[in-house]
């Protein structure tokens, strides 16, 4: 074999990994499990060279017109999920035959089309997320969202943890959040969703929202400021806060925590959320027991100490735990 032909052989060898490459991103971001550090990989992938974003373009704009491989192998059911639905060989026989179209088409197809964006906060971390419309959203400690934002709608996924939402209202483009199967609806706003399992809290500072079950909006509440809504799997319930109280719990922002006898259980959850460090309430007794003050969220150490001072407990660290007896 001569210098060119090896050289020719090799070229393309190496278009055959990156298209099979690239057919493993665009099954890996189909998955449930998709988040914010896949997205960056990604991102590092497709941007490193012309090649990577060409054949994502040819995958992904094949398989999403490829209808008639349905037809091509049978054993696909028509109402398989669709990440269940690749293979690399169907995924290079929609490639090779979709390659002119993906190219111009394609191309605009999937550059074009909206594309949810992943933000993310650490445990303790803190982020604030401000979009074209004016609308801002500041994230909590361990939070992850998602936005799709489009000439037509706005809709935001909280997955998980808390966020503050400031929004930019714009009747024609209605602005949603998604938490769970519970949807909230921005009237013109300043509100605090918080998503913890099996309980989510909305509470309303600003304007107005309306909150419901996802898909039933027949069942949906409209707050106005100082209202806040609970929602479990059995119950919903509403309450009305003071601006004191509503203060208190956007204290976060701040980066602090405000506790007004608070029982100490209440606040060690609280700190364990910001912390990697975990307080931990040994005695049920001490449980019940209230603190007040006002602590930096970071600092469970600080909190300890208050605790064994004012409260007379005593305090063990035992690794990543502080441990709180009497």
């Amino acid at each position: 074999m001569t210098d060119a032909h090896a050289e020719a052989a090799h070229s393309k060898a190496d278009a055959r990994d990156v298209e099979r490459r690239a057919a493993s991103w665009l099954e890996r971001r189909q998955r449930e499990d998709w988040n914010a550090s896949d997205q960056a990989e990604f991102d590092a992938w497709i941007g490193a060279s012309l090649a990577h974003r060409l054949a994502y373009v040819r995958v992904d704009a094949a398989w999403s017109r490829a209808e008639w491989l349905k037809d091509v192998h049978p054993l696909v059911s028509q109402s398989a999920p669709r990440r269940k639905m690749f293979s690399p060989l169907l995924l290079r026989v929609a490639a090779t035959l979709a390659l002119a179209a993906a190219l111009g088409a394609g191309a605009a197809y999937y550059f074009g089309r909206p594309r949810d964006r992943i933000y993310s906060t650490p445990v303790g971390g803190h982020e604030i997320v401000a979009f074209a419309d004016g609308t801002k959203i500041e994230l909590d400690t361990d939070t992850v969202l998602r936005a799709r934002m489009t000439t037509k709608s706005r809709t935001i996924w909280l997955d998980k943890g808390e966020a503050y939402f400031q929004v930019k209202h714009d009747a024609s483009h209605p602005f949603v959040v998604i938490a769970g199967d519970r949807r909230v609806t921005d009237l013109g706003t300043k509100f605090l969703i918080r998503r913890d399992p099996g309980r989510l809290e909305v509470a309303l500072m600003e304007g107005r929202v309306r909150v419901g079950a996802e898909g039933e909006k027949s069942q949906s509440a409209l707050l106005k400021p100082g209202d806040v809504i609970t929602a479990t799997a059995s119950t919903v319930f509403l309450t009305e806060e003071t601006h004191t109280a509503l203060a208190r719990e956007l204290s976060w922002r701040r980066g602090v925590l405000v506790f007004d006898k608070t029982p100490l259980a209440d606040a060690a959850r609280e700190f364990n959320r910001y912390n990697s460090v975990k307080i931990i309430i040994a005695d049920p007794a001490v449980a019940s027991m209230t603190i007040d003050g006002t602590f930096p969220a970071n600092n469970s150490e600080a909190f300890a100490r208050v605790v064994r001072n004012a409260l007379g407990l005593r305090v063990e660290r035992h690794g990543d735990e502080s441990v709180i007896y009497r």
